[in-house]
């Protein structure tokens, strides 16, 4: 039914897509505009690490399953997973779907399967059919047609964790909504391929709704962990024995404070919920405010601490968005770190274990180096632990006596 898949953006998400249908003997035609990325994949490497990552990548590209290109080829299904970010105004920015949507729509076939992998708004794959549609007025498709169209079209989120994305492509359940229930019957028989946990079918506005409920609990956990945090400052006293002292309680369970959300998800999906629901979404817009507001209260806080030195050396400890990842993006600790850098606050030490060079936004700034655990340690004055990485967990506070220490983790209480 599927001899031939096309995966349409090898990032995070897609490339791990295209290397697990291609290890079940189906064969894989990834799909990138970054030529960079393409030719280091047709030389069987992963252009960014995953655990396990590169060796299904080469092996995938040595058996003959997987290539890649820059442009779009026929195929039986194709996967989309390209990137939907919120612009400054907090908006959903659909361009690169609706491009990636222009160019499948011009060798779409009879028969032929949409997959949208994308994170998206409550709404997206009515409108992607819709693009489909315009795009190729010579096929019928499920927002006019149902079960009849030419083109089936189905949503399909991500649910991994970077770390284990290998593992948990495999291993977890799928939400598969379909804009017909014949779209999602063909879509789960695509998932079925490499996926050995249970494929949920529903409808395609409830499963987008779905994947972004999951983040949006996660960002208003977080939120009361950082609000609380930020309270505990004020009062001068020790966030982590107060959440340590109430999750004592049976029916308490406080996560862990940390100096914003970063990532791909949880700090964008849940405005997506707030751009079509903003009314009734207040409580899931204000834990985004909280949240987004909290790398400006650690700057404020070692820059306050800072000041007790004549010539501060910050030691800032992790730039990665969480822990034993190299992955920066939308990271509040690359964001904390680059500010203090911007605003000449001290001379920073940066150890980020994950990393081989300070990323150009902290590099161009002059005022940044990258060293080992142990010279960040030894040579700082303050200290500003940003990431929870494991490479962290051994360093003992009695080590760190005369230094002051801002521990925005809980790691060394």
């Amino acid at each position: 039914m599927f001899s031939t898949v096309s995966v349409v953006g090898l990032g995070y998400i897609g490339l791990p897509t295209a290397a697990a249908l291609a290890t079940k003997g189906v064969d894989v035609i990834g799909v990138d505009v970054d030529r960079a990325t393409v030719d280091l994949i047709n030389a069987g490497q992963a252009p960014f690490v995953e655990p396990d990552l590169a060796v299904a990548v080469s092996g995938a590209v040595a058996m003959g399953r997987l290539r890649a290109t820059t442009e779009v080829e026929p195929a039986d299904a194709f996967i989309i997973a390209v990137p939907t970010p919120v612009g400054e105004d907090r908006e959903p920015d659909l361009s690169c779907v609706r491009d990636a949507a222009a160019s499948v729509a011009d060798v779409l076939r009879p028969g032929a399967l949409v997959v949208l992998e994308s994170t998206s708004p409550p709404g997206t794959m009515l409108r992607l059919s819709q693009w489909l549609a315009e795009r190729r007025p010579d096929l019928t498709f499920p927002h006019t047609q149902g079960a009849a169209a030419d083109v089936h079209v189905a949503h399909c989120p991500e649910r991994v964790l970077p770390g284990r994305i290998m593992i948990e492509i495999v291993t977890n359940d799928r939400l598969i909504g379909g804009v017909s229930e014949c779209c999602g019957a063909r879509a789960k028989g695509l998932y079925e391929l490499f996926t050995q946990g249970q494929c949920h079918v529903t409808d395609a506005t409830t499963a987008e709704m779905a994947k972004l409920s999951e983040n949006a609990f996660r960002d208003v956990n977080i939120a009361f962990a950082n609000e609380l945090s930020m309270i505990c400052d004020t009062l001068g006293i020790d966030t982590g024995e107060v959440i340590a002292l109430a999750n004592r309680h049976p029916r308490v369970n406080i996560l862990q404070p940390g100096p914003g959300v970063g990532g791909h998800c949880i700090a964008v999906d849940p405005w997506f919920i707030v751009s079509v629901a903003g009314e009734q979404a207040r409580l899931i817009k204000t834990a985004r405010q909280v949240n987004d507001a909290k790398p400006a209260h650690v700057i404020a806080e070692v820059s306050r601490t800072a000041a007790r030195f004549k010539d501060p050396v910050i030691a800032c400890l992790g730039l990665a968005f969480k822990a034993n990842v190299d992955d920066l993006r939308e990271s509040p600790a690359l964001h904390i770190t680059a500010e203090l850098a911007r605003q000449g606050v001290g001379r920073l030490l940066v150890a980020e274990p994950h990393i081989t060079e300070l990323p150009s936004v902290l590099a161009d700034t002059g005022q940044a180096k990258l060293v080992d655990l142990e010279t960040a340690l030894c040579e700082s004055d303050l200290i500003a632990l940003l990431v929870d990485h494991d490479a962290f967990r051994g360093v003992k506070r009695t080590t760190l006596r005369g230094k002051a220490v801002f521990d925005t983790r809980g790691l060394w209480h």
